[in-house]
């Protein structure tokens, strides 16, 4: 396994789950599944697994996702519990942060089913490392 060019100590235990994470695949840790897709432009991807999840009512998902401006030069990080509506709202200029550099597409997003691992996860990419992270791996 790959570190990320120094942004997580190779002695961590906060962030041991995040180290684990390979987009395509589900990981477990502690009890909790997520699940992390490339988006394709225009359509929202769900893992087999998820979808199911989703269909039979099994807990709330929150999502972290990353959008990208159309120019490609500005970038957001947000959390929420339904993902087409959020996207609709930030291209819409719903949202104040995002309303002067859209339209926006989706570039990315990871499936929580715990709700401290999302927010410990989107705080992380709204740091400098996380960035490198995004950059680098997402």
């Amino acid at each position: 396994m790959q570190e990320v060019g120094g942004s997580i100590p190779p002695g961590s235990t906060s962030l041991r789950w995040l180290r684990q994470l390979r987009l395509g695949k589900p990981y477990r840790s502690e009890g909790c599944r997520g699940v992390a897709r490339r988006a394709k432009p225009g359509s929202l991807q769900y893992s087999n697994a998820l979808a199911s999840a989703l269909s039979t009512g099994w807990g709330l998902m929150k999502y972290v996702y990353i959008l990208e401006s159309l120019d490609g030069v500005h970038f957001y990080v947000g959390l929420t519990d339904d993902l087409r509506a959020r996207l609709a709202k930030h291209n819409a200029g719903e949202v104040p942060h995002t309303s002067k550099y859209g339209p926006w597409r989706l570039k990315t997003y990871v499936a929580f089913s715990d709700k401290k691992q999302a927010v410990a996860f989107e705080k992380y990419l709204k740091s400098a490392s996380g960035r490198a992270f995004a950059k680098k791996r997402l």
